[in-house]
């Protein structure tokens, strides 16, 4: 199956291992660019902010598999949630979901997420992916009781149709 990738931070490899196809990619963050490269020598990356990028330039795949930056939700930093510009990047991800129509999508973040200071936000995020046409579901999962050597938590979204 092929997927394209949003914020290259390691679900990118782990699909790869588990024998998906990445074709293209996504990745604004000058820091990230050469390892992502060197890990997919093949994969195109598209350097430029998701909110440039129009579903066109996109091309057709099987999944979409993003995690936003994760720095608006993160219970170490300022939560600034929805507030942030980082934290508004969960539209784009859907809007470009909205028109491409992938048969599945899973997006990801950090437990922080879930916190009560942005359950309003969340909320609004779930609605908007549903009046996308997309039924979801959410858990929260620790990567520690999947065999990775950390206590990892990260809030898993998906288009639970999926299985």
């Amino acid at each position: 199956m092929s997927i394209i990738i949003f914020w290259c931070w390691g679900l990118d490899l782990g699909f790869k291992n588990a024998g998906f196809e990445v074709i293209w990619a996504n990745e604004f963050d000058k820091s990230i660019w050469e390892t992502f490269q060197t890990n997919f020598p093949y994969t195109e990356l598209d350097k430029r902010s998701i909110t440039q990028i129009k579903s066109e330039e996109i091309p057709e795949v099987d999944g979409f598999i993003g995690g936003p930056p994760c720095q608006s939700w993160s219970e170490a930093g300022a939560r600034r949630g929805i507030h942030d510009s980082r934290g508004k990047l969960f539209h784009d991800y859907i809007r470009l979901l909205k028109n491409k129509k992938p048969r599945f999508f899973l997006a990801e973040n950090v437990a922080g997420i879930l916190h009560p200071k942005h359950a309003e936000a969340f909320s609004n995020s779930l609605i908007i992916f549903e009046n996308a046409g997309f039924d979801v579901s959410y858990r929260l999962l620790n990567a520690h009781d999947f065999n990775v050597p950390q206590d990892r938590k990260r809030v898993i979204i998906i288009d639970y149709w999926l299985s």
